[in-house]
């Protein structure tokens, strides 16, 4: 007896069966480590970190921080914590009303936290941008003797071979001095702030490797290398306590004081240097030393955790993260784009973990130096974290998510809403921790952020679809969505809804003062505040019907010559050369958002084609390439979905490391990297509706993913 053909039994049974075999699963180690970096230079943009998503330490190719005025031009040698923050004395008293001023808008004054040129306003603002900050917590690096007695230079150094797995977060260096070669081992503790190493060679026999713990000043300034030796007299470090193995050292900066400990498991002393430094010399016994360091706000009752036990902790955390989650393999693809893609893809996915997974929204600069002062801005958490929960890691979206629900943030953002005249909470722009607003003339205005929390509680409710989540995230979406409400301004005369005047779109290129109605701020006011009413609905309770009166009116987007507009208030939105610069964000109305029946997408084809065309590509920033490879996949463009990622512009590239670089000064940027995950997800997994797979991905390509989730 013949067995009944498969489609037969599939039609009789009702089992659906494939057409054809299923893949097999992806060789994820053999993904991640085919993109191991290696540096065989001192090129100044390639320094290379470790570190656990709170916690960051960022080495030269010694493996350490041993030149860090060398890399202070590329990207620093930096070591830094969510909780390391410092704010000088306030001597003048400075308040935070001294940077308020009234804007005239609508009809009423609406007070303003920004910088102004008039007596009191300057220098108070510039006094609460910079405080607090966050602090450069220490330089750990060797010190290299040469066999004349005296220090080497980073050009004293040979054969250099510096390489990182990201499957086990370990960092492997070497090189000689002399001919007498190195090998360094260097690791991140993925529960502690530690970062632990061992180190290799006959240099220590003769005693010329030592290490050195130096703690820099804090500069205040928009940006911090952690570099500055030269206040000695204005800080305060000494050894507190020290035993057998091992050493606890405090600092302290006006009223901030934290810890460093250092461990080490073969003979060795500690003693201090120069000023602010502390010297660890290992005996000349052994060629091999292993020691930690561990940051900490407080002593610890326990001595820092070993080499040995870092190394396995780091090695078993990375390996459950990256066998967690998504993956996608370009292997299989010929086009040789796709193997920088899968390159830029691995890497970006340690970069954000390592990064930005904490319990705070992550500064744009990560963990390694500060921009901003240190400072996060919500506006850009979107970029940062929305890819986790679209790449099946929602508990790292969820951590930093623990930030809005703290009693001093949220009653900050009820005071601006309040101090405005409007109900709810308006998240802030440029904060820190205790989610103080940081004035700005620009972000200050900004609405985008607003929604955002609304579009993290949505995709966590996407990923758990029960109770308990409705319940954690509800009055934040609520209250969210009360400011979001309370904020247009209803036109009589035209019977409806604007957003502004008075704010400053994504691309912030218009006056607050005159502008209204941004067409991407439009689209995802409606979208967050539909997906307010359907929190309720889901919980039993009836739709806002004070809500539901501003959708129902809300404004149509602005549109001119078959085109849509970058905002309503400026009709010369493509053909003043001022306005077609910084971030197309008309863009992301389908892009980031889906299809809300508000966006007519012939005409968004015929914007994307204009945008494409003739927008200033070179005054761009990293986060707008995969917000422009998202509105083509979902305009059915794969090609040009993978040419946006690839764009070769100086702000759309990605170093040794992974690390999305802008300028000079922003030599990293992790929204790019966050951006480029958000969009490869869309490409493959598609989004709600989508019928077609991989709706990003060109013909000719071959992909194979798993574990990830459509958009919605």
């Amino acid at each position: 007896m013949h067995p009944l053909p498969k489609l037969l039994l599939s039609l009789l049974t009702g089992v659906s069966l494939p057409l054809v075999a299923q893949q097999k699963p992806i060789d994820r180690q053999a993904l991640v480590e085919r993109h191991r970096v290696i540096i065989t230079n001192t090129d100044t943009l390639s320094s290379l970190s470790v570190g656990n998503g709170a916690f960051a330490f960022t080495a030269d190719v010694t493996g350490l921080q041993t030149f860090p005025t060398y890399y202070e031009k590329g990207v620093p040698l930096g070591t830094q914590s969510e909780w390391g923050w410092h704010s000088f004395p306030n001597t003048q008293g400075y308040k935070f009303e001294q940077s308020l001023r009234e804007v005239e808008l609508n009809g009423r004054k609406v007070p303003y936290a920004v910088q102004v040129k008039t007596p009191g306003n300057k220098e108070a603002v510039d006094f609460l941008r910079a405080n607090p900050h966050r602090l450069q917590l220490g330089n750990l690096g060797f010190v290299l003797l040469k066999k004349n007695g005296q220090e080497a230079t980073i050009k004293d150094l040979r054969d250099i071979r510096q390489e990182l797995n990201p499957w086990t977060g370990e960092l492997k260096s070497h090189f000689t001095l002399e001919n007498v070669p190195v090998d360094v081992v260097t690791v991140g503790h993925q529960e502690q702030d530690a970062v632990a190493a061992r180190v290799e060679s006959d240099l220590i026999k003769t005693g010329r490797l030592k290490v050195a713990l130096r703690f820099p000043f804090p500069t205040a300034g928009w940006a911090d290398m952690g570099t500055d030796y030269s206040k000695p007299d204005q800080h305060k470090s000494a050894i507190a306590e020290q035993k057998k193995g091992t050493a606890l050292i405090s600092h302290q900066l006006d009223t901030t004081k934290y810890y460093a400990a250092l461990s080490w498991a073969q003979s060795a002393t500690v003693a201090a240097g120069k000023a602010h430094e502390f010297v660890l010399t290992p005996g000349k016994s052994e060629k091999v030393l292993e020691f930690s360091c561990r940051f900490s706000p407080r002593p610890r009752p326990t001595a820092a955790p070993t080499f040995a036990a870092t190394r396995q902790n780091s090695q078993q955390q990375w390996g459950a993260f990256w066998r967690s989650g998504g993956a996608v393999d370009f292997s299989g693809t010929t086009d040789s784009r796709a193997k920088e893609l899968e390159r830029r893809v691995v890497l970006s996915q340690y970069l954000t973990k390592l990064q930005g997974a904490g319990s705070q929204p992550p500064q744009e600069t990560g963990l390694v130096l500060n921009s901003w002062y240190g400072r996060p801005h919500l506006e850009m958490h979107w970029w940062h974290s929305a890819h986790f929960a679209l790449w099946g890691r929602p508990a790292l979206l969820e951590k930093s998510l623990t930030w809005y629900a703290r009693p001093d943030v949220q009653a900050v953002a009820r005071g601006i809403a309040k101090r405005q005249g409007y109900e709810g909470v308006r998240w802030q722009k440029m904060t820190d921790p205790w989610g103080q607003e940081g004035p700005s003339s620009v972000g200050a205005f900004l609405i985008w952020q607003q929604p955002h929390f609304i579009y993290f509680a949505e995709e966590i409710y996407r990923q758990r679809p029960d109770a308990a989540t409705l319940k954690l995230y509800q009055d934040r979406v609520s209250a969210t969505a009360e400011f979001m409400a309370s904020y247009p301004f209803f036109e009589k005369d035209k019977d409806r809804y604007i957003l502004g005047k008075g704010v400053i779109p994504a691309q912030e290129r218009f006056k607050a003062e005159e502008t209204f109605n941004p067409t991407f701020e439009l689209v995802y006011w409606n979208w967050a505040l539909n997906i307010a009413q359907q929190w309720r609905v889901r919980q039993g309770q009836p739709r806002n019907p004070k809500w539901d009166a501003v959708l129902q009116k809300l404004s149509k987007l602005p549109q001119a010559n078959g085109v849509y507009l970058a905002t309503e208030s400026a009709p010369d939105s493509y053909t003043n050369p001022e306005f077609k610069t910084d971030h197309p964000s008309v863009l992301a109305a389908l892009g980031v958002m889906p299809a809300t029946g508000q966006v007519d997408p012939a005409t968004m084809r015929r914007t994307f084609d204009l945008i494409w065309k003739d927008w200033s590509w070179d005054k761009t920033w990293g986060w707008d390439f995969p917000m422009t490879s998202m509105t083509a996949t979902r305009l059915g463009l794969p090609d040009r979905a993978v040419d946006a990622l690839l764009m070769k512009v100086r702000t759309n590239t990605y170093l040794p490391s992974g690390h999305n670089y802008q300028e000079d000064r922003l030599p990293i940027y992790l929204p790019g990297n966050g951006g480029l995950l958000a969009a490869v997800a869309l490409m493959c997994a598609g989004y709600d509706g989508c019928k077609e797979a991989n709706p990003g991905i060109p013909k000719g390509w071959k992909v194979q993913w798993e574990g990830l989730s459509k958009m919605p």
